[in-house]
């Protein structure tokens, strides 16, 4: 199944949620599955947009799912990386991170899962964090900035680019991340579903035509695996659209 969301009904659903972490008050909207999961067994997908008050904090922490998360608005910290639009964070099920600080106007970050499972954040130094630990390979990894076009070149670019985002050379299974660039009505094949444990396909600029869907900045696609192979098409200003795979095992 190939599951589509358009990111301005997501924004249009905001909706005050207090941090779990914290106890503070901030915005969240869900593009598919809900906010938080305890069950091991709860399918997927899961894909989650927070909108942090300037200055909030959220407590270091891991999830018992893989995921990758987005940072396209605001600005802040997570750890000692300073984060500023657009930036792709891949990090391990049972792996540690944060804290994670907004800075004085805010901060958006959109996690995505390939499944629900048990999900709900585990604050590390907590009573019982060692317990929920489980073997992974700790992987966290956040890019660089990735510059996105201007309209015009965007709109007019002639051809179809594939930039990988992660270094192949560290990667020994199936995860994947590119930023697909694409001129004014181009297409170019997906990612095979069959490759890995999961594809999700985040509209960064300009907007995407897939199965008959009109997927405007960013909306959000997830293919499950083993789903037939599809086609990206751009729109009439052109696409720029993050492509990330999740490994089999992830």
């Amino acid at each position: 199944m190939i599951h589509f969301k358009n990111g301005t009904e997501v924004l249009d659903n905001l909706r005050p949620v207090a941090s779990r972490g914290t106890g503070v008050e901030h915005w969240g909207s869900s593009y598919f599955g809900p906010r938080y999961s305890t069950d091991e067994l709860s399918p997927g997908p899961q894909s989650l947009m927070t909108q942090m008050c300037a200055g909030e904090t959220i407590l270091p922490h891991f999830h018992g799912v893989s995921q990758f998360q987005l940072f396209p608005d605001g600005s802040g910290t997570v750890a000692k990386t300073e984060l500023r639009p657009l930036m792709l964070q891949y990090k391990d099920h049972h792996t540690g991170y944060g804290p994670l600080v907004a800075g004085p106007h805010g901060l958006t970050f959109i996690s995505l899962r390939n499944r629900t499972g048990n999900s709900h954040p585990v604050y590390i130094g907590r009573p019982g964090y060692r317990e929920a630990l489980r073997p992974s390979k700790r992987r966290n990894w956040v890019t660089p900035t990735i510059p996105l076009s201007t309209r015009p070149v965007l709109q007019y670019r002639p051809d179809v680019s594939w930039e990988a985002l992660y270094d192949s050379a560290r990667i020994d299974d199936e995860l994947a991340a590119f930023i697909v660039r694409m001129g004014a009505g181009l297409s170019t094949p997906g990612l095979d579903p069959k490759a890995g444990g999961g594809c999700y396909l985040f509209v960064a600029h300009g907007s995407l035509e897939l199965c008959g869907q009109s997927l405007p900045r960013w909306s959000m696609v997830y293919a499950d695996p083993g789903e037939a192979a599809y086609t990206i098409t751009a729109g009439p200003l052109g696409a720029e659209v993050l492509v990330m795979q999740f490994p089999k095992d992830g």
